[in-house]
């Protein structure tokens, strides 16, 4: 049957993107503030700084207090929510339809009131300090952000997200008030909601909350270009001794998120390590029993993307691990993914596209996403039939073309005991 989406999109008169998604079978709503800016926009000198903002979003504001914003959105069961990627920035809830209004004011109040004191630009340093110790002492967190660091070499995608020790302590009260002009101007924000509303409704509360509050663009910093970047195939090896498990990275660049080989992508990242019935965990974790985690994820952006290869294992199983990933990489490249392989493949992402659509907090991101890579709306039925007109031979072109040699970048963190990562070992 046919799915028909009640989609509602305008431009406000401020510049700002208005999206709804009417769902009258649910009795919650979910809605979000989104900015195009993300961590990518940043200035070298000013790491960090937009998901500094986000998280002084709920600090407190002209009207309320943090505590205020906490009890508000506990009184009536909601969920309060925020976070910062390296292309946008998000502060959504999620609340009953008969408690849109209370929930709406406190995250556009958090918006466009909040104070930035200097006491509290101080606090919050400290606890962002504490949260880059902790991807430190996490190894799998540590070897992806050496690993991307790496990958986009020179390119603000290559930097933290949450910035470095040494760019966060410079933080001042001024430079997030204007930078938090800039990238919050109206023509960079997008606010979505999808549940049990009426579009007419949910424009009000916008045109309530944001008319005359938004500084025009004139008033704020210019903001960074975002110029395309390009993948370096490094290969580096990094001793941490009180490592149990070396940590292990592989990586080639990929697509776009906006491209029209998307489709055959993720059914090749779903077959080499995208699940528990892929060749990587079933061949390397269970036949083999060479790492207990190992799996492949998808990097798109805007205008480039990445494949990974994840893998935790021992000093002595490294090379085992890493010769069996590229062996399979050959083998996406050299054999044909199997007929099962292939149903297999498009089962799940047409399942996953499906199941997660059943939630009005989905939607309300899918809403947003599609807007921000595609500036348009995809039906379930567009894209299920996008996902079954992948073939065995587009996946197979697909993994010649990605799986050179020469442009696997490649990360190894840990008690390397003598180990070190060469080019020999990624012959495919």
């Amino acid at each position: 049957m046919k799915e028909e989406r009640q989609i509602e999109r305008e431009v406000l008169p401020s510049g700002l993107t208005l999206i709804s998604e009417a769902m009258p079978h649910v009795r919650s709503v979910a809605l979000g503030i989104w900015t195009r800016s993300g961590s990518r926009r940043e200035p070298a000198e000013l790491c960090g700084l937009i998901h500094f903002i986000e998280h002084m979003l709920f600090k407190g504001t002209e009207r309320r207090s943090a505590e205020d914003i906490a009890r508000e959105i506990d009184r009536v069961g909601a969920i309060l929510d925020a976070f910062t990627t390296k292309e946008l920035v998000c502060l959504n809830t999620k609340v009953l339809d008969e408690h849109v209004e209370l929930a709406f004011s406190v995250i556009a109040d958090m918006l466009l009131r909040s104070r930035f004191s200097e006491e509290d630009v101080r606090k919050e340093k400290s606890v962002i300090l504490e949260e880059i110790k902790m991807v430190q002492d996490n190894p799998e967190d540590l070897v992806h952000e050496i690993f991307t660091r790496n990958f986009w070499h020179g390119h603000p995608l290559g930097r933290p997200i949450l910035g470095t020790r040494q760019t966060v302590r410079q933080f001042k009260p001024g430079a997030v008030r204007e930078w938090h002009g800039a990238w919050f101007s109206p023509q960079n924000l997008l606010i979505t909601a999808a549940g049990n509303l009426k579009h007419e409704a949910i424009r009000g509360l916008v045109a309530a909350e944001f008319s005359g509050r938004l500084p025009p663009p004139s008033q704020a910093p210019e903001n960074q270009q975002e110029v395309p970047p390009r993948a370096h195939a490094r290969l580096t090896s990094h001793d941490k001794k009180e490592l149990e498990q070396l940590q292990i990275c592989l990586g080639v660049p990929s697509y776009a998120a906006a491209s029209e080989r998307r489709f055959a992508l993720s059914v090749l990242n779903y077959v080499l390590g995208g699940g528990m019935s892929s060749r990587l965990f079933q061949n390397i974790r269970e036949q083999l029993g060479l790492a207990y985690s190992i799996f492949s994820d998808l990097s798109p952006y805007r205008d480039a993307g990445m494949l990974c290869v994840y893998a935790g294992t021992s000093a002595r199983s490294a090379e085992e691990v890493i010769r069996n990933v590229v062996e399979e990489f050959r083998r996406l490249k050299t054999d044909s993914i199997t007929d099962e392989e292939l149903r297999r493949a498009k089962d799940h992402l047409k399942g996953s596209l499906l199941l997660s659509l059943e939630s009005s907090g989905a939607r309300m991101s899918n809403l947003a996403r599609q807007e921000l890579y595609f500036g348009r709306f995809f039906s379930t039925e567009e894209t299920s039939a996008a996902i079954e007109a992948v073939t065995r031979e587009e996946v197979g072109d697909l993994a010649c073309e990605l799986f050179q040699a020469e442009q696997i970048a490649g990360t190894v963190l840990g008690k390397l005991e003598g180990f070190r990562l060469s080019r020999d070992l990624l012959a495919c």
